[in-house]
This record gives C-alpha cells, structure tokens and sequence, in this order.
C-alpha cells in the first residue's frame, strides 16, 4: 500500500474512528492496522490525529564549521594521525608549537572552537577522512586457491570405503620447540583395513611429500585410490594437486580444526609414530637416515604382526557415547579377509607374511631405536649386534629395566638420603640405646609402651613403624661391628641409614596409594 492511499485512508476513517464508541473503534482499528500495516499503537496516534505521523529528526545548530573542521585535519595529520582521545590531550600543546613556528594561523573563534572540541566529537568529524586515509574495508587474507578446489570430506563419509583411500598426515621431531629445520614424518593410512606407511622427510616441503608418495605407491600391497589430507600448506598447493590430477587420484581434505574427520590417521600418529620415536628432537640427514632404516623395520612389524582396533559404530544416548569396536586384527588380516581385495594380492601377502620374523623385526627396531637416541645426544651411534640369539634370551628378563625402548628411557633419579620430617625418637635416643645394651632382643613396640608411660614425652601409636626402622638400623650396625669390625661399621652406618630413610618414603607412598 503506498504512502499516499494510507493518507487518504487515514482521513476518511478517523473522523468515524473519533465518533464511535470503545467497541467500534476496537474493530475499526484492527481493519486499519491489517491494511496499512501500521503497529497499533501508532495507528492510534494517527486516528486520533487525522493524518500519518511523520517523525522527523530536528537538525541543530551546526557549531563547528568548515574552517574549524579544515585546522583539525591539519592538526591531525600534524599529529601522525592519533586517536581522539590522545588529539585532545594534545591539542593545546600542539596548536601553540604551530602557531610560534608559523605553521598555523587561526582566528580567535576558530582557535578556541578547536580546542572546546570533544574527543568523540574530533573522533565524528575525522571518521570520513579516516576511511579516506586508512581505506574502510579490512584488507582479507588471500584464500588458497587450491583449497577452494579441493572436495571436503567429513569422517561420516567412510563408510563401506576400499582399499586405497589413505588419509595423510605430517608428524613433527621438533622437541619442546619448533624452530629451525627438523625432521617430518608423512604418515599415510588406509581407512579400510588401517594399513600404515611412514616415510622420515628431512624437511617440510611440498616436492619432497609427492616423492615419498610415489615411493610408497610402489610398495603398497593394493593401488592407491585418494589422498585425504587436512589444510595444511604442505598438502594445500599445485604440486600435489597436479600429481593427483596426473596418477587420477582422489584428493580430498578435512574441515579446518576438525581432527575427527581424519580419526585413522591420528590414531597412528599416536599409536605408531610417538611410540616408536617419541617427542624428542631429530635434524639433520643423519637422523632422517636412522629413522627411515628404523620405519622400514616397523611398517613390515606393525601391519603384520600388530592387532588394532577400528570403530564399527557408536551411539549416543544423552552426553554419553557408546562405542562399538570390531574384534582387534591386523591390518594384514583385514586385507586377506576382504572380498573385494584380489586373490593372487593375498597369495603374495601370504607368502611375504610366511618369510617374516616378528622377533627379528623387533629387533631391528630396537636397533633403530638406540641409533636414533645416539643420533640425539651427538654420539656415535653403536655397532649393530647380529647375536638374535642373545637378544630372544633377553625378552624373558626385560621387565625388571622397566621402559624397554630407548627412545622413552629416562634417566634414574638419584636415591634420597635425607629426612622429610623431623625425627621424633632424636631427643629420647640415648634413653632407648641404653634400654637395647641392657636388653638387645627388646621389641620396639615394648620400647613404645614404655615410653608413653613415662615422662620423656608424648608419643602416639602411629610412630611404631619408625622406632622400628630406628631400631633395625641399630641391630644393622651392630651385627656389622660384629662381623667387619667398629671401623667398617661405622663408615657404613650414613649408608645404613640411607637405605633405611627410602625405604620409608616407599612404604609412606605405597600406604598413599592404597
């Protein structure tokens, strides 16, 4: 309805509307709010009145004018373009170093209009030549040309997927710091069957990560379909874009900061790359050297002789999750059970699968693992030792070491030798040294007794176990006097009451723990 059909409305129902009583105007107003579209109450206003209500903002008196806005432009720039808030502050100063040196020449009302001026108002009047000066659209970040190409594919999407899509990831040996040049693993996973490749990169560049993908395509047990990958520039550019484009590969990549989408792969980067290597430091071809001889021992281990899980489905009920995992297989197994996967690819899967020794294996990366810590530390890395014999005999006993592979070893803490806590029994000692020369087979709980019977002081039941431990020391040093004589017992009586100190701090955390 235009403008002026609601005025001549408006005029030929608001005299019936002012007329008429309280329930005729009720459906008098609801008709003429339907057609104009007018809110209620404003229809009411304009019934009332008998014309539309034009509200019209009420233009003041314009105080600064166009010579007060041109010496605040000069003043501004004057000012290398500061803020209102800093300007203001400023002006005073300002204005008078550049009226003594001859720079500004202002009439008295100009002069005293320019510095009453507010900030917000120095702020309004500046904000057209700002977007002038400094542009009023954000500059944007040049989007990745070859990321707009690139199809995403979330981590619903494979579901019933074959062998050959593998998702890809790059895995950084850059320690505590990532400065400087440093070791890249390229990690590449099939989706269906988890079968797992990694190749050592001394750097992170683009033409380096198609090479390693050409190398792995040949030792593939299946042909590779796609490559999935996340936003990474490394992934993210022409030359792998054109690879694929050549070999007919799907390139696809994940949902930026979505690691979900690409789950196998992550998986392996924990369960294989980081068990294997850890999160220490690697540069230098050296360590790329050590690290592909140490993969090319753990990609035959792992996919034929390490069972993993792989998620069949999961469901949510409410803020918890329920996930159901098909029975744990090798990658190898996956393989050899699929329909779809070639008879005479699982003969020879069966028959490299015969020729493997998961011992062997295991002992080559053990072997990689001993260079790669040499390689870290800048020592020469030790010969390897060909004797499978003695390292099979040494699977029996390599439990009571504790942590098995070198790259996790951590150096052992020294022994505690000292006291935490203040001894109780130090003031009351002579007294219970003379009650054990009198009666050397006395219990340290009858000592106890006897003590809180008397006024030597308070003690409580809890502080048995450390008269006993006081009280073994002693016979301790006592039987040595006996059998190496005073002298030697006595250079081994700090040493005595070392051991005796830790033992009690691994009784105190064993208790802890229950």
């Amino acid at each position: 309805m235009s403008l002026e059909s609601k005025r001549e409305l408006t005029v030929a129902i608001s005299e019936r509307y002012r007329a008429a009583d309280r329930k005729s105007k009720k459906v008098i107003l609801d008709e003429f709010a339907k057609v104009t579209g007018y809110h209620r109450k404003h229809a009411i206003r304009v019934l009332r009145k008998g014309k539309p209500v034009v509200e019209r903002k009420s233009v003041g008196k314009r105080i600064y004018k166009e010579a007060v806005e041109e010496s605040l432009i000069v003043v501004w720039e004057a000012a290398d373009r500061i803020c209102g808030k800093r300007l203001k502050a400023l002006m005073p100063t300002l204005v008078d170093a550049m009226e003594r040196h001859g720079h500004l020449k202002l009439e008295e009302t100009v002069r005293a209009l320019l510095l009453r001026m507010s900030a917000a108002t120095i702020d309004r009047r500046l904000k057209i030549v700002r977007g002038e000066a400094f542009g009023t659209r954000r500059q944007k970040r040049p989007v990745n040309r070859i990321r707009r190409l690139v199809a995403v594919r979330t981590f619903a999407d494979w579901d019933d997927v074959r062998p050959g899509f593998m998702e890809v990831d790059l895995v950084t040996h850059s320690g505590p710091k990532a400065v400087g040049s440093f070791v890249h693993t390229l990690v590449l996973t099939d989706v269906a069957s988890g079968w797992t490749e990694c190749i050592a990169l001394p750097v992170r560049e683009q033409a380096l990560i198609v090479e390693a993908i050409k190398a792995v395509r040949v030792r593939l047990p299946f042909p590779l379909l796609g490559l999935d990958t996340d936003n990474d520039s490394a992934f993210m550019n022409d030359t792998l874009w054109d690879h694929c484009k050549e070999c007919d590969l799907v390139f696809t990549r994940s949902r930026a900061y979505r690691k979900n989408d690409q789950a196998w792969v992550e998986q392996k980067n924990g369960a294989i790359v980081r068990k294997l290597i850890g999160y220490g430091r690697l540069e230098g071809l050296a360590a790329t050297a050590a690290l592909r001889r140490l993969y090319e021992a753990s990609r035959l281990y792992v996919n034929f002789f390490q069972p993993s899980f792989k998620l069949k489905g999961k469901e949510r009920e409410g803020a918890k999750v329920r996930k159901d995992y098909h029975s744990p297989e090798t990658p190898f197994r996956r393989l050899f059970s699929r329909d779809d996967f070639p008879e005479n690819s699982k003969q020879q899967l069966q028959q490299q699968f015969e020729l493997l020794d998961p011992v062997r294996l295991l002992k080559h990366i053990r072997d990689g693992q001993d260079a790669i810590v040499a390689i870290s530390a800048n020592l020469t890395p030790p010969p390897l030792s060909e004797d499978l014999q003695k390292f099979v005999s040494s699977l029996a006993t390599a439990w009571c070491s504790g942590e098995v592979r070198p790259t996790h070893r951590r150096e052992p803490k020294p022994g505690r030798w000292w006291r935490t806590r203040q001894d109780p029994f130090a003031e009351v000692w002579p007294v219970l040294l003379s009650w054990l020369e009198e009666k050397p087979d006395l219990e340290a709980k009858e000592m106890l007794k006897r003590l809180q019977a008397t006024s030597y002081g308070s003690f409580s039941a809890g502080q048995l176990r450390t008269l006993q431990r006081r009280v073994r020391v002693w016979r301790t040093r006592i039987a040595r006097d006996l059998v190496y004589g005073p002298n030697v017992a006595a250079a081994e009586t700090k040493a005595g009451e070392s051991v005796a100190v830790n033992e009690m701090s691994s009784e105190r955390s064993a208790t802890a723990g229950v």
